[in-house]
């Protein structure tokens, strides 16, 4: 499996809070959550937690056991959270927190896991890419933010009505009925949606943080079958550029840019053909 990555920070001078990686076999995307107030209640920061989150992860993966993705993600999530307990409140909502996208081909299969709203793209032989996204965040989201519907923007009372509705949308998180996010909460990690297919049901496939994802929505720049005609002509770098290039023309109404990122995985077939030589006994 040949895996093609880029990433770029949303704003000049400030970390990248994504992270990608990949061993032999398994590809991790993270997309760190940047909220309001995270300095003040941890000093490492949003990106040194989603780089200690994703080692450890692809650390656990690297040893090729085949263990449950949710295991190893709930190891992963309390062995970050043991770095850093004694010197920073993790209990606080505010404390870093990322999604988590994971890939594994194992015994010529693809397991997939995801934990809130980054996207898996899996590239089908024959029919159309099937989208995978953990939809409970952006759910909730337009649940607790419809008190906004018809408030004036710019006003006092339209402030008001919005923190009242970020505060809602924190209360939901990691909570039963709400989100579910990797934070500081091993146990975050069994509500990730989950799956696995045959390899050779693929031809590739693409993981993609958030703010990558702009290119199909909100922009609206091509659909899914585009971005992975994008992917095969020119790689995950140029997609990143067309995000890029819609933000700013989009003007100040269309949102902060944000860190994106892509992994593009490609040579499925041949994953296949290996374990299937290697399980008939034939060396290649």
């Amino acid at each position: 499996m040949h895996v093609s990555m880029a990433t770029s920070a949303g704003t000049t001078g400030r970390p990248n809070e994504d992270f990608v990686g990949a061993v032999p076999g398994v590809v991790v995307l993270l997309d760190g959550a940047g909220i309001p107030g995270a300095e003040s209640v941890c000093s490492h920061g949003v990106a040194w937690y989603t780089h200690r989150l994703g080692g450890a992860l692809l650390g656990r993966l690297s040893r090729g056991d085949g263990q449950d993705l949710a295991v190893i993600l709930a190891a992963a999530i309390g062995e970050t959270a043991a770095l850093h307990r004694d010197t920073c409140d993790l209990a606080n909502p505010s404390s870093p927190q990322a999604t988590v996208a994971i890939v594994r081909a194992h015994h010529g299969r693809l397991d997939h896991l995801l934990l809130a709203d980054s996207f898996l793209v899996l590239d089908q032989v024959g029919p159309g890419p099937q989208v995978i996204t953990d939809g409970r965040e952006v759910a909730a989201r337009r649940a607790c933010s419809a008190p906004l519907d018809g408030v004036p923007t710019g006003t006092p009372e339209y402030d008001r009505i919005r923190a009242a509705c970020a505060e809602a949308l924190r209360a939901r998180r990691n909570q039963p009925g709400g989100y579910w996010i990797a934070k500081d909460d091993p146990c975050a990690a069994q509500e990730a949606v989950t799956g696995s297919r045959p390899l050779s049901d693929l031809d590739s496939v693409v993981l993609l943080s958030n703010g990558a994802s702009r290119i199909v929505s909100p922009y609206g720049l091509t659909d899914w079958p585009g971005v992975l005609d994008l992917l095969a002509a020119n790689g995950p770098a140029e997609l990143i550029g067309r995000v890029r290039q819609a933000e700013a023309g989009a003007g100040a109404g269309a949102g902060n840019p944000d860190d994106a990122t892509i992994a593009y995985c490609t040579g499925i077939a041949d994953q296949d053909v290996h374990f299937r030589a290697r399980n008939a006994g034939i060396k290649r």
